[in-house]
């Protein structure tokens, strides 16, 4: 039986519809609405993933109730977006795969994405960041940004060297974990950042812990957005850091191809580069799961190894199938599970009939998790299915955005792609990995909502 509480919201959200302002819930039911649907994410760590945590929110299965609670409000409220009035702001929940669409198609006019609350996330580390640009510096540092990372090409140019980078660091990598019989996601993580900070930043970078460690202090500080005080301080020391690398420009590595372009100081382009290590980030997270989901799925591994034999590692490589479970992974467990815009004017939604306007200055709202994982709309929601990113059913689907979508779409995608499946392919061809962690993924069981990437660990076997 519903509650007094969700009576008054449903009445007080029909009224409103009625007058023309669309479905709308205010008072105490708009914050238990934004409390639910946060939760999670930011219990995670927007910025900056706080691993105990991760292992409280896996053991809880946090991110279970969001599918059932966007459901049921869409059953409550309609189609939508649904807008939540709290104190200070307006936020419209995007209920519906095709308003999800709507909004990154429409970006960045009239959904811009340097949202307010993004910026306050991102401002600590990247102040210059395409991410939270506007206008006709948004566009020209969305060219930078393009041309250095290869947008449009499905492998780098310098992925030969980046090549050479992997192989390197995934024989001492094998060489260590052969030696033990396991791999445990600490020294996954090492390996990684040795192997990014080389991709992005140079040879001279493999050991400089300290340029991601400041960067890692810095997102922790973008967790809290608004609520700390910047750390300039630290700031200033990180930004040295990336000239300094960016002044020597070592052949092979993408600062190389960001220093080899014309772009005025406004643009600033080394003010780039803190994102590209922010989104290497979450490629680590959705490579390891990844590796959890093949050493765990015998088909999927199968057709993997399959993909592997037929190509020369040594060489770039597309890797379609590996690709496709990288996809799968960041599907499952969207690394940016709430994607954010804020409107630049007046919006109209609905049928022709019920036709409403949410008004500028509304923040829309995205929860990934509520649509990746609708078992009523994808009979795979809860299955490791690479193939639905081959047979081209998942690109037909707006609200299927492991890596967002529109004009705003990752421009490292394609990188991150190339070198996370490059990675997988050299584990997979050098030993056999078994999941010894928990909980364990099976295809006889849904695939838990809530997956702590650091607790992750494998028996290894040499092939």
């Amino acid at each position: 039986m519903a509650t007094n509480t969700t009576r008054d919201a449903e009445h007080r959200a029909l009224e409103t519809a009625a007058l023309g302002g669309g479905p709308t819930v205010s008072g105490l039911e708009a914050l238990r609405i934004a409390a639910v649907l946060g939760f999670s994410p930011i219990a995670a760590g927007v910025i900056a993933r706080r691993p105990r945590m991760m292992a409280a929110l896996e053991r809880l299965g946090a991110d279970a109730p969001t599918v059932p609670f966007v459901r049921e409000l869409r059953e409550r409220y309609g189609p939508g977006p649904l807008q939540l009035r709290i104190p200070g702001r307006r936020l419209a929940v995007v209920l519906t795969g095709t308003d999800a669409g709507r909004v990154l198609g429409g970006t960045p006019d009239p959904f811009n994405p340097a949202n307010r609350e993004k910026k306050g996330a991102l401002s600590p580390f990247q102040p210059h960041g395409v991410l939270i640009s506007e206008g006709h510096i948004r566009r020209e540092r969305r060219r930078v940004n393009e041309e250095a990372l290869d947008t449009s090409h499905a492998m780098h140019h310098l992925a030969g060297p980046m090549v050479e980078v992997i192989r390197h660091e995934m024989a001492a990598l094998m060489a260590s974990v052969q030696a033990k019989g396991t791999l445990d996601n600490d020294e996954f993580t090492r390996t990684w950042w040795r192997m990014v900070r080389q991709i992005v930043l140079g040879k001279s970078a493999r050991d400089d812990n300290t340029v991601t460690d400041q960067l890692r202090k810095l997102r922790s500080n973008g967790n809290w957005s608004y609520f700390l005080p910047q750390r300039r301080k630290l700031h200033d020391r990180f930004i040295e850091s990336l000239y300094s690398y960016v002044d020597k420009a070592e052949p092979g590595c993408v600062v190389s191809a960001l220093a080899a372009l014309p772009a005025g100081g406004a643009i600033d382009p080394v003010g780039q580069i803190p994102h590209w290590l922010f989104a290497f980030d979450a490629a680590g997270i959705a490579s390891s799961r990844a590796l959890a989901l093949l050493s765990s799925h015998p088909e999927q591994r199968r057709l993997a190894q399959e993909e592997i034999a037929a190509c020369d590692t040594a060489v770039p490589q597309q890797y379609p199938y590996l690709r496709a479970c990288v996809l799968e992974s960041v599907r499952l467990w969207p690394t940016t599970p709430t994607i954010l815009r804020d409107s630049t004017s007046d919006t109209t939604w609905g049928a022709a009939d019920v036709e409403f306007t949410i008004p500028a200055g509304t923040a829309f709202l995205i929860l990934a998790p509520a649509f990746h994982r609708d078992g009523e709309t994808f009979s795979f929601a809860d299955e490791f299915a690479p193939a639905v990113w081959l047979d081209g059913m998942a690109q037909s689907r707006p609200e299927l955005v492991p890596f967002s979508a529109g004009p705003a779409e990752c421009p490292g995608r394609n990188l991150v792609l190339f070198v996370t499946s490059t990675m997988l392919a050299l584990l997979l061809e050098a030993a056999d990995f078994e999941l010894t962690s928990t909980p364990a993924l099976t295809p006889e069981r849904r695939l838990p909502p809530t997956l702590n990437n650091f607790g992750l660990r494998f028996r290894v076997t040499p092939r």
